[in-house]
């Protein structure tokens, strides 16, 4: 009898431990992983540099084993990434979704109407926020045959051209490049035409093409054609000159006496009420990616700027972001004063 006592306890003690390790996983394993493919969501066509960077770093991820399951890149670009965006609403909760995003999650929810599924009225605010990534920049680019070798020089014309005889290819309508576009306007004083294409693959070619006289390019959107020596960038709109490669020789409009400033989100996303435990876990596989020696060539290459981002900070920086664009967008026209 006085064996069978310690006996029980024994294998009430073994299920008890049994039991505590369905709840809560043992220490350094993870909470979450993914049970199927993770949906790689891209508000923007293809070519362009969210749907590069995305196809990207989905094969990095599985190259470095941060994964059990592969992530899948599909493109949903209608709408100015209203499609994506309206997707995840649809996905509220499902941890094996998760959305890369640029500035068009700010401009796109002002200039169209887009609604949660309670009827409310979507914005950031309807996605779940899991990482900034890298801030991409803007590089004012003109064909390698244009005639204007210097901003002044592009300036110049621009205020002797037609009003509207110049054109400028973009991604979308009333988004980021058009913002720029706008705030160049007004800085000169002239009328440009907007051209607006499905993404910055397309804009980049658009130019190449001499469809249009200029663009706005996000870096890796242009560089191939740089190196090519198919385009020609004349300035950049960042706070200070990118020190990499070529780029380090690009000016910044502000140091050429045009303060006009513009980096762009480039950002991981999941939808409404993913699991506390999947946030964690896509934080932890981008974290581990932006260390990379490959995407540290990647960052070079794209002139970005590296800024991973998480938590409270993040939601922050998320909240002054959107003010920021919205009220750029109310002073150049594009929306109206709320």
């Amino acid at each position: 009898m006085g064996l069978k006592q310690p006996m029980r306890l024994a294998v009430l003690a073994g299920l008890v431990i049994a039991l505590l390790s369905l709840v809560w996983p043992a220490t350094g394993a993870p909470a979450f992983t993914p049970r199927r493919p993770v949906e790689f969501t891209i508000p923007a066509g293809t070519g362009g540099g969210a749907d590069q960077q995305a196809r990207f770093m989905a094969p990095l991820i599985e190259r470095h084993k941060l994964s059990p399951q592969p992530f899948i890149p599909v493109n949903r670009a209608a709408g100015a990434g209203a499609q994506a965006f309206i997707f995840l609403v649809d996905k509220a909760g499902n941890p094996h979704t998760i959305l890369i995003t640029l500035d068009n999650l700010f401009a796109t929810p002002v200039a169209q109407v887009l609604r949660n599924r309670d009827g409310s009225r979507f914005s950031w605010r309807s996605l779940t926020p899991i990482a900034r990534l890298l801030l991409d920049n803007f590089a004012l680019t003109v064909h390698a045959d244009s005639p204007w070798k210097t901003v002044a020089e592009f300036q110049a014309a621009a205020k002797a051209a037609p009003p509207g005889s110049i054109q400028m290819s973009g991604t979308g309508s009333k988004q980021e490049d058009e913002i720029i576009m706008v705030l160049l306007e007004q800085a000169w004083g002239v009328d440009f035409t907007y051209v607006p294409f499905a993404g910055g693959g397309a804009v980049a070619a658009a130019v190449v093409g001499k469809q249009v006289q200029f663009s706005v390019n996000n870096p890796l959107e242009m560089v191939g054609h740089w190196e090519g020596k198919r385009v020609r960038p004349l300035a950049i709109f960042a706070a200070e000159r990118v020190q990499v490669g070529p780029w380090k020789d690009v000016p910044t409009m502000k140091e050429l006496g045009f303060p006009i400033e513009y980096q762009m989100l480039r950002g991981i996303f999941g939808p409404k009420d993913m699991p506390a435990e999947a946030v964690a876990y896509y934080q932890d596989v981008f974290r581990k990616l932006m260390e990379t020696p490959e995407m540290a060539d990647f960052i070079d290459r794209g002139a970005f700027t590296k800024a991973f981002l998480t938590g409270p900070e993040f939601v922050r920086w998320l909240d002054q972001k959107d003010k920021t664009v919205q009220n750029l967008m109310v002073k150049g026209g594009l929306a109206p004063k709320p």
